[in-house]
C-alpha cells in the first residue's frame, strides 16, 4: 500500500511540474539538394526548389548501380557526392532562459552543421552520435538549420555506408539546470544494488542548490525504490551524484525473459522539477572463462551470434525500427542469442531492440586506427578523433544491459609491425586481411611496449574509465601471441576472426585469457542455387591473389562453398560446440549486406555470406542453426524437386528431435539416414523424376513428423504474402511475391518481371529478390521473380486507413492484398 500511495504522489508531482525538459524527433520539413556551394549554409539562399522529405535518408541507395561509382562494388557501387540538407523553423515555446541542442544519431560523413549561418561544428565519423548546442545562435522565429555532409572521397569504407542523415535527428530544449548529455550511467547486481553516476549541468550564473530525486519503475511502470540527494553546483560547471539504490527481488536481464527497469532521475531547484532523464537498465551477471566459456546470471551457454552491417537491404542505410526489428526476429526465431555491430557503433534503435528482445551485443568502435584500408577512409582522422569518437560511444551506450562485449577495433592492421594497405584496391584489402603478414618478434623499443600495443592499451584504459564493467576485446586475424594487440596484455578476451585451426591452441598460447570468436565462417551461398557435388567442398577464391569467376554470379546454397581464409557453417561450429573453452561465436553474417561481394567483381555488388539474403529470405543453412540453437522441431529438405528427368540430385535434410530420417521419391524409400559425428546434415543422391519427394522423421523408431516437396508446374499466377498485415502509420510491411503454378506451388525457377502499385495512403519504398548481381534500382516499383519470388516493402502514411498492394506479370494472374492500419 505505501508503494501504491508513493506512486501516486510522484505521479501528481510529475504532472504538476511537467517536464521541463523535452526532446523531440527533428525528421520532418527538411530539404535537399545533391549539390554543393558555400552559399547554402546561408539563411537567405533560396532553396525553395529543393526537394522536400523527411528524414532518416539516404541519397545513394536512390541512384544506379555503376561500375563507374567510386565506391567500387565494395562499397555497393552506389553513388556517394556532396549533398545539403536545410530546414526552416519556428520555436514556438521559445524562452531565452532555455538551452536549445540538436541531436544527430548519425550522418555519413563529413558533416558540417551550421544554424542561421553559423558553423556549430563539423564530424567525420559517419557512424558516430553527437549534440551540438544552438542556444547562441537561435531565434523564436524564421530559423535555418543547413547540414553539409561531404562523401565525395571514395572508397572510404569496405562495405556499403549509404550517405546522407541516415538516422534520426533530434530537437532538445533544457533548462539551465539538467542532466548532462549522456549524463547517466547506472550498474545493477542480481541481489538489486543499484548504483548510479549521475553528472548535471548548471549552465547558469549563479550557484545552484540542486535536489536529485531518483525512482526505479519496472516494466509496468511501478516504482520499486525511490531516493534523494542533494548538492551545491557553482556557477557554469558540472557536478556527479553517486546514488545507491535497492531494489527487493529484482527480475533479471536474460535471453530468455529481458527483463528491463527504467531509473527516473528528476532535477529539482527548491520543490520544482526542471528537467528529468530517464534511463533504461537491467539487472544481470556474466563472466568469461578460460576453462568454461561464457555464464550469464550463472548459467554456462554459448554466444550463438552472428555479425551484422548497418544496411536495411532495398532501404539502404536509413533507419527504420520496423527494419531492424525483422532482421533481429528472423535471427531471434532461429536461435542467435548475440550480435556483433560491425563494424561501428551502430543505431540506437538497434540496441533498444537487442535489450528488449534479449540479444547479447559486443559494441564495436572501429575498423581501422592509423593504417588505412581504403584510400579515403576513417585513418585520416584517426590521431584528431578516435579519443572523442570512442569516448561518445561509450557514454552513449552503456547503459544497455544487451551489451557485454566492448569492441576497440577490427582486423586493425596494427596487429603486425608493417602491414600496409595504402596501394590495394578495395577488393584486395578485404582479401589479404586475412592471409596473415610477417611479425618481427622484437615487438619492444628499448625495453617499452611497441606503439601499437602501446595504442592498444590506451584505447583500452579510455573504455574502462568509462565503464569498468565489461570485457574489452578486439577482432583480430592473427591468432600468433606476438600479435602486436595480444602483446599489449590489454585486451580481456581473446578474440579471433577465422583460424579455427589454431584455436585448439588457445589455452597454451594464452593461459587463463578467456576466448571467444569475434568472427567466424564467412561461407557463401546464394538462395536458391545449388552446386554438385554437394559433397566437394570449393574454395572461392582458392587463394587470396587468384581471381575467382563463374558465369552465374552465384554461390552454392549447399554448406559447401566459403572463402579462402575461412570455414563451412557446420565445421566451424562443431568447433565451437565441442570445446568448452570457446565462450561462442559472431558468425559472418547473420544478413547478407550491400557491398563486400567476394568472391565476385562487379556487376556483383552486395555479400554472399549471410544466413538469410538481402530480401530477407532465409537461406538452406538457417534451419541447420535453429536445429541445434532452438528447441523447435526441425524437418528441413532441399533443395527444391524441378530438375532435369534422371538428373542427379542430391538431397540434403536438417533436422533435430529424431534419430533417423528415411527419403521417398514418389513412395519409393530411398534408405534410412543417421547423422554421422562432427556432421550437421544428412545426403542422399537421388536420380530426379517428377513427382514428390517425401522425408520422414523418426525417434527410436516412431515417425514423428515429415514434410514433403513437389514437383512444380507451369508458372500461372502471382500469390502476395504479407508478414505482417497490420502495421502503424509510418510503419513498413514487407510482402513476398511468389510465381506459383495453378495449385500454389513456387516454380522454383521463374524469373519473370513483375509490376507493383498501391491505392490508398501508403507507397513502396523498396523492392528486392535476393540476388547478389541484380542491376535492378531498389527504389522501383517492379522487379524480377529470383528463383521464382522477390520482396516488395510498403510504408503507410497515416492512421485509421488501408493500402492495397496489386501485382501483375506477363501471362500471369494477378494478385492483391490489403495491409490495415494498426492503430
Amino acid at each position: 500500500m505505501k508503494i501504491k500511495i508513493l506512486t501516486t504522489l510522484i505521479g501528481l508531482l510529475f504532472a504538476l511540474n511537467g517536464m521541463a525538459s523535452e526532446r523531440k524527433l527533428f525528421d520532418d520539413h527538411w530539404r535537399f539538394a545533391l549539390q554543393d556551394s558555400a552559399t547554402m549554409s546561408s539563411p537567405n539562399f533560396n532553396d525553395n526548389a529543393w526537394r522536400r522529405l523527411s528524414l532518416p535518408h539516404d541519397w545513394a541507395i536512390e541512384g544506379d548501380f555503376q561500375a563507374t561509382n567510386p565506391s567500387g562494388a565494395t562499397g555497393g557501387a552506389l553513388p556517394g557526392g556532396i549533398a545539403w540538407y536545410r530546414k526552416h523553423f519556428d520555436i514556438p515555446t521559445f524562452d531565452r532562459n532555455k538551452h536549445y541542442f540538436i541531436d544527430f544519431d548519425g550522418v555519413y560523413m563529413n558533416a558540417s552543421v551550421y544554424l542561421n549561418g553559423h558553423l556549430l561544428g563539423t564530424r567525420p565519423y559517419g557512424f558516430i552520435s553527437y549534440r551540438y548546442e544552438m542556444t547562441p545562435y537561435l531565434k523564436a522565429k524564421d530559423n535555418v538549420i543547413a547540414v553539409r555532409v561531404d562523401n565525395s572521397e571514395q572508397p572510404n569504407c569496405r562495405w556499403y555506408s549509404g550517405c546522407g542523415i541516415y538516422r534520426h535527428v533530434y530537437l532538445v530544449s533544457s533548462n539551465t539546470l539538467h542532466v548532462a548529455h549522456w549524463g547517466t550511467f547506472v550498474t545493477a547486481t542480481t541481489d538489486g544494488k543499484v548504483s548510479a553516476e549521475i553528472k548535471v549541468d548548471n549552465q547558469s550564473q549563479r550557484r545552484e542548490v540542486v535536489t536529485l530525486r531518483n525512482t526505479i519503475l519496472d516494466s509496468s511502470k511501478k516504482v520499486v525504490s525511490t531516493t534523494t540527494d542533494k548538492q551545491t553546483i557553482q556557477a557554469d560547471a558540472q557536478a556527479t551524484f553517486n546514488v545507491n539504490m535497492l531494489v527487493n527481488g529484482p527480475k533479471l536481464w536474460s535471453i530468455e525473459q529481458p527483463n528491463l527497469y527504467v531509473l527516473r532521475t528528476e532535477v529539482m531547484r527548491g520543490n520544482r522539477v526542471v528537467d528529468t532523464y530517464e534511463t533504461t537498465f537491467g539487472f544481470r551477471s556474466f563472466h568469461f572463462d578460460a576453462q568454461t566459456g561464457f555464464w550469464l546470471n550463472g548459467k554456462n551457454m554459448k554466444i550463438n551470434g552472428v555479425c551484422n552491417h548497418h544496411d536495411l537491404g532495398c532501404l539502404g542505410a536509413a533507419v527504420h525500427r520496423d527494419a531492424i526489428y525483422r532482421q533481429l526476429k528472423m535471427l531471434k526465431d532461429m536461435g542467435c542469442n548475440a550480435i556483433r555491430c560491425s563494424h561501428n557503433p551502430p543505431a540506437p534503435e538497434l540496441l533498444e531492440l537487442c535489450d528488449s528482445m534479449g540479444f547479447i551485443v559486443m559494441d564495436e568502435s572501429f575498423d581501422m586506427w592509423h593504417r588505412k584500408k581504403t584510400k579515403y577512409d576513417y585513418s585520416r582522422y584517426f590521431d584528431a578523433w578516435f579519443e572523442r569518437d570512442l569516448s561518445d560511444m561509450v557514454k552513449r551506450d552503456r547503459n544497455h544491459p544487451s551489451i557485454l562485449i566492448w569492441s576497440i577495433g577490427n582486423e586493425v592492421l596494427e596487429q603486425w609491425n608493417s602491414a600496409d594497405a595504402d596501394q590495394l584496391t578495395p577488393e584486395q584489402a578485404n582479401l589479404i586481411l586475412n592471409a596473415g603478414h610477417a611479425i618481427t618478434h622484437d615487438s619492444t623499443d628499448n625495453g617499452t611496449l611497441n606503439v601499437n600495443s602501446q595504442l592498444t592499451k590506451r584505447m583500452v584504459d579510455i573504455v574502462k574509465q568509462l565503464d569498468p564493467t565489461r570485457p574489452v576485446t578486439a577482432g583480430c586475424n592473427e591468432p600468433s601471441p606476438d600479435n602486436l594487440l595480444f602483446k599489449s596484455n590489454a585486451l580481456d578476451l581473446i578474440g579471433y576472426n577465422y583460424h579455427i585451426e589454431n584455436i585448439k591452441d588457445v589455452p597454451k598460447n594464452f593461459p587463463n585469457k578467456p576466448f571467444i570468436m569475434t568472427e567466424s565462417v564467412s561461407a557463401l551461398q546464394t538462395t536458391g542455387y545449388y552446386m554438385m557435388p554437394s559433397d566437394s567442398v570449393r574454395r572461392a577464391p582458392q587463394e587470396w591473389w587468384l581471381p575467382y569467376t563463374n558465369p552465374s554470379f552465384m554461390c552454392s546454397a549447399y554448406d559447401n562453398m566459403h572463402a579462402a581464409w575461412s570455414s563451412t557453417h557446420e565445421s566451424t561450429w562443431d568447433v565451437v560446440k565441442k570445446n568448452d573453452f570457446v565462450g561462442g561465436q559472431f558468425i559472418w553474417t547473420g544478413w547478407d549486406y550491400l557491398g563486400e561481394p567476394t568472391p565476385y567483381g562487379f556487376p556483383a555488388r552486395s555479400s554472399y555470406f549471410g544466413i538469410i539474403d538481402l530480401a530477407g529470405f532465409p537461406k538452406d543453412v538457417y534451419y541447420m542453426y535453429q536445429s541445434e540453437w532452438t528447441q523447435k522441431p526441425v524437418l528441413h529438405l532441399f533443395p527444391h524437386w524441378n530438375w532435369l528427368d534422371g538428373q542427379q540430385i542430391d538431397m540434403w535434410c536438417y533436422f533435430n528431435q529424431a534419430d533417423a530420417v528415411e527419403l521417398f521419391i514418389n513412395g519409393i524409400s530411398q534408405g534410412i539416414q543417421h547423422k554421422k559425428p562432427h556432421k550437421y546434415h544428412v545426403k542422399w543422391r537421388v536420380n530426379y523424376e517428377p513427382g514428390t519427394v517425401m522425408v520422414v522423421a523418426y525417434n527410436q523408431g516412431k515417425a514423428v513428423r515429415q514434410t514433403e516437396i513437389s514437383t512444380a508446374g507451369a508458372p500461372d499466377h502471382i500469390r502476395l504474402r504479407a508478414e505482417n498485415s497490420t502495421c502503424k502509420p509510418g510503419g513498413l510491411a514487407f510482402v513476398e511475391a511468389e510465381v506459383v503454378d495453378k495449385d500454389g506451388r513456387r516454380c522454383p525457377w521463374a524469373d519473370n518481371q513483375l509490376y507493383f502499385e498501391t491505392e490508398g495512403n501508403g507507397e513502396i519504398v523498396g523492392v528486392d529478390n535476393g540476388s547478389q548481381f541484380s542491376m535492378e534500382r531498389f527504389k522501383a516499383n517492379q522487379r524480377k521473380a529470383f528463383f521464382g519470388r522477390c520482396l516488395v516493402v510498403v510504408k503507410m502514411d497515416s492512421p485509421a486507413s488501408k493500402l492495397k498492394l496489386k501485382a501483375r506479370g506477363i501471362d500471369l494472374k494477378a494478385d492483391a492484398i490489403t495491409i490495415e492500419s494498426a492503430k
